[in-house]
């Protein structure tokens, strides 16, 4: 998206939230929010929600990440990262909320919490897996009140 589709198409959005965007065999996760932190967050956890029911999800736990990189770009990809590690490895988190305690954009560090529980097949319906984040079409739009993420992820 440019940036007049962009501001255009934000005026249909509420405050913060994400969508699911059409993309050739794989998927691109659109976050936006007031605060480029409330877009990052919406990010992670429209990535959760790919790979389960999110309301089937309690928050029963958290976990705590911290992802640092080189710019911008690269702190999306690395805080999205660190998020489908704890997902893809022991405790097998997933988060239904996600909360940014510490976005440092001058040193590009992020440290962040996620709260959810274990990913118990019992419970949570098994959605799609993510198997990584990618850099592919990543945009980041920072305008006042109005902040948006686009990251493909591949599943």
């Amino acid at each position: 998206m440019n940036e007049s589709q962009i501001q255009a198409a934000a005026e249909q959005y509420t405050n913060r939230g994400y969508e699911y965007l059409d993309h050739t065999a794989d998927v691109q996760i659109h976050g936006w929010g007031c605060t480029l932190k409330d877009a990052f967050e919406e990010s992670a956890v429209a990535m959760f929600a790919y790979m389960t029911e999110i309301d089937t999800v309690e928050e029963m736990s958290s976990e705590e990440i911290t992802a640092e990189g080189d710019d911008l770009e690269s702190l999306l990809f690395h805080f999205l990262d660190e998020f489908l590690f704890v997902f893809s490895a022991d405790p097998f988190f997933i988060a239904k909320r996600v909360e940014i305690i510490d976005f440092d954009t001058t040193n590009f560090r992020i440290v962040a919490k996620g709260y959810g529980e274990t990913f118990d097949l019992s419970k949570h319906p098994q959605g799609t897996e993510v198997k990584a984040i990618t850099y592919s079409c990543m945009q980041i739009h920072q305008h006042p009140q109005n902040n948006h993420v686009f990251v493909i992820i591949d599943i």
